[in-house]
């Protein structure tokens, strides 16, 4: 009896590590196969993940949010106990099991992610799926571009809600109840974000997220578009609409950051509507900028108003105050992952959607 209970755990033990790694081996295989991951992203994939995201918005907070702490609180106890019984025992060998089953949970973690949203690298772009031109533009056409983004942005700006001092003072709670609605407009445009929407939620872990560099996250175990609120007030609406792009599964986030913004830009609210312009034209200072200064100076002093400095200032403030190494690292972090997906740009593909803004916007101003 007990020889065959030893070998029904060995076998379990061996399937534990073979099946996530078998899973992991085959996603790199397959992975190239575009037709195969179409089928799978957008025929089981995506209406999997809608399913969990319906089923978790009954709930007001992120469980993504709890179910990774969690899972992290969770590892920490089992190292820590792992610890204390090779220091009490004195034999290694108990040390290595947990070491070994601790290993295989987070290999089960990466296989599910890899067949959960990794997959999603590699179907065919948003733009490719719509047909978006991404050409090449002059530097004339791109401060034409974010001379429209400044202006629009600069006209909004005294329309939304400020406090005594002038700060965006919207309710997050508002721009949440409403972020469903942004994509009713666009989706007329683009069929494919044509989708029921799921309302995002907020961190509870806001400042967390901005020390670590980043303004949310989508979660694929649990389908919910998650948003860092502790960052400045005047592009959570902005940030509501990119992650909920990710719901869509548009993947890379250079694509991601043009569809939250050309969401917010076209929807019907005027809140989101100038954080959509504003992190467009954050977007588009990063890329005129370096190349043509004088350009940026000039439509700053041409088109910038009060209301608009304010929450351009208030944000650069916010993150200047947050630098850090651990910023930097998990940026490195990040980036060595979009790059292990085929981004080639890596983190650098956030401000990589200046091209599509540009070709797609010059045709409005």
């Amino acid at each position: 009896m007990k020889t065959e209970k030893k070998l029904n755990r060995i076998w379990f033990q061996l399937g534990a590590v073979t099946i996530p790694l078998a899973l992991v081996i085959l996603f790199e295989v397959l992975k190239g196969n575009q037709a195969l991951m179409t089928g799978w992203v957008f025929g089981v994939m995506a209406p999997f993940e809608r399913l969990l995201g319906r089923i978790w918005s009954v709930f007001s907070f992120s469980v993504a949010e709890t179910l990774a702490a969690l899972f992290l609180a969770g590892c920490v106890v089992w190292l820590v106990r792992a610890v204390v019984l090779v220091l009490r025992q004195k034999a290694p060998l108990p040390f290595l099991r947990r070491l070994i089953s601790l290993g295989t949970l987070w290999l089960w973690l990466w296989a599910g992610l890899c067949w959960l949203w990794n997959a999603a690298y590699y179907v065919p772009s948003f733009a490719q799926r719509e047909g978006l031109e991404t050409a090449p533009y002059s530097v004339e056409e791109l401060a034409a571009v974010t001379q429209y983004f400044a202006r629009q942005a600069a006209a909004l700006a005294p329309q939304v809600p400020r406090d005594s001092e002038g700060h965006f003072a919207e309710s997050l709670s508002d721009s949440f109840g409403r972020g469903p609605e942004i994509y009713q407009n666009i989706a007329r445009e683009f069929s494919s974000l044509d989708i029921k929407s799921i309302r995002a939620k907020p961190l509870l872990c806001s400042r967390l997220q901005s020390i670590l560099g980043f303004t949310g996250i989508y979660f694929p175990f649990t389908g919910e578009a998650n948003v860092n609120v502790d960052a400045p007030a005047c592009l959570v609406p902005s940030t509501i609409g990119h992650e909920m792009a990710h719901q869509r599964m548009v993947a890379s986030e250079l694509e991601a950051n043009f569809v939250g913004i050309a969401a917010c830009t076209s929807c019907d609210d005027v809140v989101f509507q100038y954080s959509g312009y504003l992190s467009g034209l954050i977007n588009l200072c990063n890329a005129l900028y370096p190349t043509a200064p004088d350009a940026w100076r000039g439509i700053v002093k041409e088109t910038f108003n009060n209301e608009l400095a304010t929450d351009w200032n208030d944000n650069n403030a916010y993150w200047a105050a947050l630098e850090s190494p651990a910023e930097e690292v998990a940026g490195n972090i990040y980036d060595g992952f979009l790059k292990s997906n085929d981004q080639e740009l890596g983190l650098r593909s956030y401000g990589a959607c200046v091209d599509l803004l540009v070709n797609y916007y010059r045709t409005k101003i």
